[in-house]
């Protein structure tokens, strides 16, 4: 162990003891990291080995993600062969970046990036991080919206083409992508809410301050179908190649680069989320499901993309 105990315990101030604490845990923390990391490149390796396109599912495997998004990544990464200067991301949503989309493209691929989060507590964690100096990454605090969105990334320097945009902002997401025209990722992943299922083209309604603890108190009141954003794809020139397992995102590529990857449509190839992440009033997790979540947000409206009007969620077709 890399850290002595007799100094972490010894006769120090209560104060000096939580600071040797503190950093005790952090390099016990690099150390997994570090370990995690050698350990996924078996994984990484058989990704690049992939010849013949086939279903993202095949590619998973996790080691900063949520679910299995880190190999879908590298697996798509790998594929376009993206030049030098595209090798960088766009993240936003991503609390403290301990769990992200872009942290093992980060460390494994030395891309370069910016992410952004509504939390300025959120962004210090990650600029106290060494991640924060041993990579080229820039941390921002800035609640998004559609309306500013494209001044933060200039002001952030980041224009023109890039390789990846995550967006999980549990809200406007749909809203955001499409006000988007300071970049042109060759790669887009956007959060999908597998509760408004596979066949409508809806998200909740545009508010600049949405917050989805404020919006309904079960959590589940937020984003977009998958086919609202197929569609908003479309129109900005992106192909939709799938999901992950987990159902809750999904990935387009630019159009020039469709024929790399397996064709998928909807509604077949749609992907239900089967996680549990519904609260109750109290705050506390009740493990409501979406179909269940459906029936508790019936009353509450979505934007339909295609009609350009409001509808009721009891009113979707699933």
């Amino acid at each position: 162990m890399s850290f002595s105990f007799k100094r972490l315990f010894g006769k120090n101030t209560q104060r000096q003891k939580l600071k040797n604490l503190d950093h005790a845990v952090r390099q016990l923390e690099r150390q997994l990291e570090q370990s995690t990391l050698l350990a996924a490149q078996t994984l990484v390796r058989q990704n690049r080995a992939i010849r013949e396109p086939v279903p993202l599912r095949q590619t998973e495997f996790k080691v900063s993600s949520q679910f299995g998004d880190d190999g879908i990544i590298q697996y798509i990464v790998n594929r376009l062969n993206l030049p030098a200067a595209e090798q960088r991301f766009v993240e936003f949503g991503v609390e403290t970046y301990r769990e992200a989309n872009t942290r093992f493209l980060l460390m494994n691929d030395n891309w370069s990036g910016l992410i952004m989060d509504g939390s300025a507590e959120n962004m210090a964690t990650v600029q106290r991080d060494d991640i924060y100096w041993r990579y080229e990454l820039t941390a921002r605090a800035h609640f998004i919206t559609r309306e500013n969105i494209d001044d933060l990334l200039r002001q952030a320097g980041v224009t023109g083409r890039i390789g990846l945009l995550s967006v999980d902002i549990d809200g406007n997401d749909y809203w955001v992508w499409q006000a988007i025209t300071a970049i042109d990722p060759a790669l887009v992943i956007v959060e999908y809410n597998g509760l408004f299922g596979g066949k409508e083209a809806v998200t909740v309604p545009y508010q600049p301050d949405f917050m989805r603890s404020q919006a309904h108190y079960s959590h589940l009141y937020s984003g977009a179908s998958l086919r609202s954003l197929c569609v908003l794809a479309e129109q900005k020139g992106y192909v939709w190649i799938g999901c992950n397992s987990a159902g809750n995102n999904a990935y387009f590529i630019r159009k020039e680069h469709a024929g790399l990857f397996l064709p998928v449509r909807l509604p077949d190839d749609f992907v239900a989320a089967k996680f549990r992440e519904g609260r109750a009033e109290n705050g506390r997790l009740n493990f409501l499901g979406q179909k269940s979540g459906r029936d508790l947000l019936k009353d509450l409206p979505v934007h339909d993309v295609l009609r350009n009007e409001t509808r009721l969620i009891r009113d979707l077709e699933y």
